[in-house]
Order: C-alpha cells, then structure tokens, then sequence
C-alpha cells in the first residue's frame, strides 16, 4: 500500500475511530451483477436494498464513469435533514426538490455519502466524487444507469444516511450476494 493509500486509510479508519466517529458496526457490499446493496448490522444482514451503479462497468480510471471496486469507505455524508428529493449540485443545496421519477435531467438528490478508496486499484474514488446518492429516475434503479456513483431511491439513501456512520467500510464487488434473511 502507497503512502497516499495508507493516509486515505487512517482518514477514513484510524483518524474517525480517534475522534471518536468511525462507524465500526455497518458494512456495505454493493453487488454489481445483482444490482443489490446488502448492509450488515454487526456481521449481521440488516437490510437490502435495490441500487444502480454505472452504466460504464466497473474501474477507478479518471474519467471512465465506472463505478469502482474493492474496499472504500465513507468519508464524508452530506444532506442529513434535507426534504427527500433535496437536489444538490456541488454538494450544495439548490433549494429545488423533485419528486421521485420527475422527468428531464438526473441530478444528485436527497443525501451524499462520499466514498474515498482504500486500496490502490480505487484510489480515485474520492477525487472522482464517487457518491452513494438519491436519484429522481427510481424506475432506473436495479439496472445499471450511473456515471460510476451508487443510486438509490430517495426514501432508501436517507434511511441508510442515518444509519451508517464516517468510516463505514464499503465493499464493491463483480459477485453476487449470498444473503439470508434481513433482520428487520
């Protein structure tokens, strides 16, 4: 592991668990092929939800619009508190709010959580603003439709929002889920 590597890891990991904030009971893993977030509580399945991820693959390649693989994290979460279908251009709020499958353009709504990379392979994550994020176009979601980021529906990525926590490890794979039964 790189120098940088090692300090995305400690932003993400070591420099959160100081200070007190690092997420250590939630897991991510984002399965490509299913088109399915599964979110363990504690080693244990919680939940699962329906996502999007590109429309381009899978890489970390500046500019390919693929989502990346392999570990990451969340490093920063933005638009807790906003109305559902808040749109954000910059990370910022516009203070427009679309419903669920508004037609005309895709933006980013509802929340952001920020990805940073942990490995070499997706290092780019962060610097390529690699988001898990709400979408307008909900019928999209469970085929792939992004330009690299997460989608999910409104309602799913707030609830998710106030779940995990900085420092949250998320795992992007090219395999399929093995779940069994989600706690409620």
């Amino acid at each position: 592991m790189n120098r940088a590597r090692l300090y995305a890891t400690f932003a993400c990991g070591i420099g959160l668990f100081l200070s007190g904030c690092a997420d250590t009971h939630h897991r991510l893993i984002v399965s490509i092929p299913d088109q399915k977030m599964l979110v363990l509580t504690d080693g244990k399945p919680s939940a699962l939800y329906s996502v999007s991820t590109s429309k381009f693959g899978s890489g970390d390649r500046e500019g390919s619009y693929a989502t990346p693989l392999g570990h990451l994290c969340v490093r920063r979460k933005i638009g807790g508190g906003s109305p559902l279908g808040t749109v954000f251009h910059s990370r910022k709020p516009t203070g427009e709010v679309l419903p669920p499958n508004a037609p005309g353009r895709d933006p980013i709504v509802t929340r952001i959580l920020w990805l940073d990379g942990l490995e070499d392979h997706n290092r780019n994550a962060f610097s390529r603003c690699i988001y898990i994020h709400g979408t307008p176009q909900e019928e999209m979601i469970g085929t792939p439709a992004s330009y690299g980021c997460i989608r999910m529906k409104s309602a799913d990525v707030a609830k998710l929002y106030d779940l995990v926590g900085h420092g949250a490890h998320v795992t992007i794979t090219e395999s399929s889920l093995k779940v069994g039964p989600v706690a409620p």
